[in-house]
């Protein structure tokens, strides 16, 4: 009776069962893996509910590419970033969710395949089944840093594959595209005509400067890309659901890719007018959210170095984003540290398998989280990784 798009078993896993059982008992859990912006104690300027007084929300007039007011206020905010991207090559989508799902539908045909990096967020899979599209990984190798494998990547690519997806910085590793790595993804690309979608919703949020850093391929000539963004995290404003895709590439590609995402956007016209009014409003109050977000996940980040600082748990460099991963020893599954963290501590973090490392053992936790609990959370992960002296 139903598609076979859905997942097999919609039973939840055993560490969502096990978080329940204690809430229902009345346990406090220290959460470190928080990730709503709402939900983390940030203050919101008033500027944002003043932003939907504008009587014009009231009247509906359809955009399929999304009303041009609000698709100037987002290359604006590319502007205030040393970006520029016109109008013109902005379409906005409910979600950045949605602008996968609006990728897929332009680039390919059921059974074709799409490339992700591996470790990374884990929607790929779910979006893509939903286009009856096969997802294939490549990896993202460590040394020091991390980085693409090239030689993996390359090897594989197939005659049904039709894109390949960037997470910029990636997620959890924090990790950004570098200037030789964009140089190698964009050639190959273009040697073998595939599309590049690059998540860029965590380009904000950087811990440091780098030269060598690439922010953003909203710019790019030498291959058809994809540049995607939103409210979500440019603004701390996820309920808002408002994102984008900037269109670039050659002429002869980006032109054709226009016109049938334009296409696309017109069969659903799923943006909401108020948010599209308030648009430029909600970015310029956004920027005051994002400060305490960088002023929170540089002193979480800090906090979880002098923590575990000696320990058997190494924390990995991380560029930016809003994670961190934690290599803990392999004398236990990821599964049996969450969950033993959980029963014994009243701490919760995510297993690395979440987020499809290709070996154990990780613990992946949110710098989002407010910084009590974090603290708390952090010298509680110290005290079971047995580190003495730890207060």
């Amino acid at each position: 009776m139903f598609s076979s798009r859905f997942p097999r078993d919609f039973r939840p896993n055993r560490l969502t069962r096990a978080v329940a059982a204690k809430r229902s008992e009345g346990v406090a859990i220290l959460d470190l893996t928080e990730s709503n912006p709402t939900h983390a104690g940030f203050a919101y300027p008033p500027e944002i509910v003043g932003a939907f007084s504008d009587e014009r929300l009231l009247r509906y007039d359809p955009s399929p590419a999304g009303l041009i007011e609000a698709r100037e206020a987002v290359a604006h905010y590319y502007a205030r970033r040393g970006h520029r991207v016109e109008p013109g090559r902005i379409l906005l989508t409910a979600s950045t969710s949605e602008a996968y799902a609006y990728l897929f539908k332009l680039l390919t045909d059921p059974g074709d395949q799409i490339l992700a990096p591996r470790p990374s967020y884990p929607l790929f899979e779910l979006l893509a089944a939903m286009e009856s599209v096969e997802v294939r990984s490549y990896p993202l190798v460590r040394h020091g840093q991390w980085a693409i494998d090239f030689d993996a990547l390359a090897a594989a690519v197939t005659g049904r594959t039709r894109a390949i997806i960037l997470v910029n910085p990636n997620n959890p590793t924090g990790s950004f595209l570098k200037r030789d790595e964009w140089e190698r993804l964009a050639r190959l690309c273009a040697e073998h005509r595939l599309a590049l979608i690059s998540d860029e919703v965590f380009s904000d949020y950087a811990f440091g400067p780098d030269r060598e850093r690439v922010s953003t391929v909203a710019a790019a000539e030498e291959c058809l890309a994809f540049a995607l963004g939103g409210l979500s995290k440019a603004a701390g404003l996820p309920q808002m659901k408002l994102g984008w895709i900037v269109v670039a590439g050659p002429d002869a590609e980006r032109g054709p890719a226009w016109e049938r995402l334009e296409w696309i956007a017109d069969t659903y016209l799923s943006v909401g007018t108020p948010v599209q009014r308030a648009a430029a409003a909600l970015l310029a109050a956004g920027e005051t959210v994002q400060q305490q977000i960088r002023e929170r996940t540089a002193g979480n980040l800090e906090c979880a170095r002098q923590a575990l600082a000696g320990s058997c748990g190494t924390l990995l460099s991380v560029e930016g984003g809003w994670y961190i991963v934690i290599q803990v020893p392999r004398v236990r599954t990821e599964e049996e540290w969450t969950l033993e963290l959980l029963d014994q501590c009243q701490v919760l973090v995510q297993p690395g398998f979440f987020y499809d490392f290709e070996s154990e053992a990780f613990l992946v936790a949110s710098l989002l989280t407010e910084p009590g609990v974090f603290r708390d959370g952090a010298v509680r992960l110290a005290r079971f990784l047995g580190i003495p002296g730890v207060e």
